[in-house]
């Protein structure tokens, strides 16, 4: 990337007055060349005027008229990525089964669950299933996790020699304790020549096979201890293709609000690569808002989509200048639903490993929707499809969309607590002899960010 490129690309960034449009209900939409339709009925009413089944209800923008954003395409190496979004990497979520269902519904990166650099090389059998992609999934993306710069390597290089992966992204976001402790996650880019490291070696092992690789990172460890101006300049000398910032530090977990000022900040310290924002992006006006506040290339969609894999729909349609917006009726939740563990069994080859994981997908689908308690319990210990298609049917189906109670925060966001470190860890800024002696059995089978 260079700076031309980087002045060329702001100067289309703006937003402009479009016609709103109505797309039907079979629509294409890009991811690579995939050509993917709604899975949503089509609405019973004109679409926007709320009546129960209206997958599409919207309140037209003033004067029948949306804001678009005019973003340009996301380019990362050899990958132009249309709509500028990216699906987070998320632990037991973003499997081979929720990736489908997303990218039916709009345009951009799916990428896989995280996945640890040892167990990897190890090739252990989760490791595997975790790498695996759909036949259609044209760009295949993977996330690694890893504290040892030889360990990482050697994972990148089996992506490479192996044809797995169109796109690596590396994880220097994860604030779970059992990954902090070891020095990983989002406490690892404190060290700044074990960082280093591990960016350089993987960026050298797949430029090999000419496939671009990313970062994703936080802020840093908490407020006194904060990582992503370096941590950021030292990728981009290093040739990472972009980088991805979530705007709280490990401390904060995923309480409180995303810091959009930081990432704003790291968009303009970075000029000559792409700079992505992730955190609070709960709908498609969150996502122009941090647009346009902090001039990021494009956004990363973690906790979002949760429950709602029609956000990448709603996303798409704001960036094409539509007020469109998926507002699905019990019913259509309900066979989404269905759907999802259908594919989950399809993915695990096991009916009871897809019911449960299944499960913990229940309160997030259901949010302000009326469901009665006795029957979300239920849902929530589903042993069979059978079972699953009998519960789905106690449901109201002609109930509409519940409005703002099923819009906002989802998932578990933790409270502020003190960062688990390896001893000694904010002593200095490169790795003592302890730690560099400890670092190479650091690794463990564990994700987030």
């Amino acid at each position: 990337m260079t700076s031309a490129w980087r002045k060329a690309a702001a100067a289309k960034r703006k937003l402009r007055p479009v016609a709103g449009d109505t797309p039907g209900f079979a629509r294409s939409c890009d991811n690579g060349g995939v050509t993917a339709v709604s899975t949503l009925p089509a609405p019973i009413g004109a679409p926007g005027d709320g009546t129960a089944g209206d997958a599409h209800a919207a309140p037209p923008a003033q004067g029948g008229s949306a804001l678009r954003l005019d973003l340009p395409p996301l380019t990362l190496g050899n990958i132009t990525v249309n709509t500028p979004v990216i699906l987070a990497p998320m632990a037991g979520i973003t499997n081979k089964a929720f990736r489908r269902l997303c990218r039916e519904y709009g345009g951009g990166l799916y990428v896989s669950e995280m996945v640890t650099s040892r167990a990897l090389v190890e090739r252990s059998p989760e490791s595997m299933r975790i790498i695996s992609h759909d036949g259609d999934e044209k760009v295949r993306s993977v996330q690694l996790y890893g504290v040892d710069p030889r360990t990482v390597g050697a994972a990148v290089r089996l992506l490479i020699e192996e044809d797995r992966a169109d796109h690596i992204d590396l994880n220097f976001g994860c604030p779970v304790p059992k990954v902090t402790r070891k020095g990983g996650g989002a406490a690892l880019p404190w060290k700044l020549d074990l960082f280093t490291g591990i960016v350089q070696t993987a960026v050298r092992e797949a430029s090999r096979g000419n496939v671009p690789l990313t970062i994703k990172m936080r802020k840093g460890i908490d407020e006194d201890h904060l990582t992503f101006r370096e941590a950021g300049k030292i990728a981009r000398d290093s040739g990472v293709a972009a980088v991805a910032l979530h705007g709280r530090t490990a401390s904060q977990f995923y309480s409180g609000k995303a810091d959009w000022n930081a990432i704003a900040e790291l968009r303009e310290a970075l000029p000559d690569i792409p700079v992505l924002g992730n955190g609070d992006i709960w709908s498609a006006e969150d996502a122009v808002r941090m647009v346009r506040q902090t001039g990021v290339d494009g956004v990363v969609i973690g906790r979002g989509c949760q429950g709602r894999p029609w956000l990448f729909g709603d996303l798409m349609n704001a960036f094409e200048g539509s007020p469109t917006r998926y507002q699905p009726g019990l019913g259509q939740v309900a066979e989404t639903v269905y759907r999802h563990a259908e594919l989950l069994v399809e993915t695990f080859g096991s009916e009871m490993m897809g019911l449960r994981d299944i499960r913990k997908h229940m309160a997030w689908y259901f949010k302000g929707y009326v469901v009665g308690g006795e029957l979300r319990a239920k849902l929530a210990t589903v042993p069979t499809l059978e079972v699953l298609r009998g519960l789905l049917d106690e449901l109201d189906k002609d109930s509409p969309y519940p409005g703002q109670d099923a819009e906002g925060p989802r998932g578990r966001a933790g409270s502020p607590k003190k960062t688990a470190l390896p001893e000694h860890w904010l002593d200095g800024r490169v790795l003592n002899e302890a730690q560099q002696a400890d670092i190479a059995a650091a690794e463990v089978d564990v994700s987030g960010g």
